[in-house]
């Protein structure tokens, strides 16, 4: 058996897959902005339009897999033959064949970094609707850790650090959630967003101490945590915590 980094062959013929930053906005769009979807409607139906920005991200993320594992195949098969090394079905065969394991290696590779870039969609399609609902934020910034929004802004929260939200997403959270203790300690309350299903009682009352409020789709806070305190639907994020800050920012001339 030959052994051969195909991820890096790819790279060296600079083939790649496209970043999930792209395709989670080409997701929206086909969701949100081809339907003219207004402000009230993205924030109403939240729940809904997270689920359906995940499914059309998914179909695209296979596209764009399928794609880029054809053009690392078709490169490779150039590669075999300028070499020199296929001049016949049974060669190519018999080449192929040496070669079974770096695609292996390969293709699992691609199937692993699926859970990766699915952490990272969940982040990506919450971060572009907010932008579409027009909340203000800043966006990883270092407070004895990396949220990944700081609302209103940075600037305030070195001025004003209780008057701000920190807003963190984690698709699942496992003991994760004890970095949002330390992503901003000094803010009036820290928010977790999830579709995480397995969040325990005991973990939910020790968020509450360190108050924490986890925030998800209605329909899995209705089916696992109806009972706890500290877990909001979005519509109750939205409602109850983000615009009434808004109106804060607001009043006060901060945004």
């Amino acid at each position: 058996m030959i052994k051969l980094d195909l991820k890096a062959f790819a790279d060296s013929n600079h083939i790649f897959l496209k970043h999930h930053k792209l395709i989670t906005e080409e997701a929206v769009k086909n969701i949100v902005t081809s339907n003219n979807l207004t402000i009230n409607q993205i924030k109403n139906n939240f729940d809904t339009i997270i689920n359906n920005i995940e499914k059309e991200a998914y179909r695209l993320y296979l596209i764009c897999e399928e794609i880029y594992g054809k053009e690392v195949f078709s490169a490779f098969i150039e590669y075999l033959n300028r070499s020199r090394r296929i001049n016949s079905i049974l060669e190519l065969q018999d080449s192929l064949g040496e070669y079974f394991y770096s695609f292996d290696k390969f293709f699992l590779s691609l199937s692993q970094s699926r859970k990766a870039r699915s952490g990272k969609t969940f982040e990506s399609i919450t971060n572009n609707l907010f932008k579409s609902l027009n909340y203000p934020f800043d966006e990883q910034i270092v407070i004895n850790g990396k949220p990944d929004f700081l609302m209103p802004s940075e600037n305030h929260y070195r001025k004003n650090p209780m008057d701000c939200i920190i807003f963190t997403t984690k698709r699942t959270l496992r003991e994760r959630w004890r970095q949002i203790v330390t992503e901003g300690t000094r803010g009036l309350g820290f928010y977790l967003a999830t579709i995480d299903e397995k969040i325990s009682s005991i973990t939910l009352e020790e968020m509450l101490k360190h108050r924490i409020y986890i925030v998800c789709p209605q329909e899995l806070r209705n089916k696992c945590y109806n009972d706890a305190i500290n877990v909001l639907s979005f519509y109750q994020f939205f409602k109850d915590h983000l615009d009434p800050a808004m109106k804060r920012w607001k009043d006060n001339g901060v945004i």
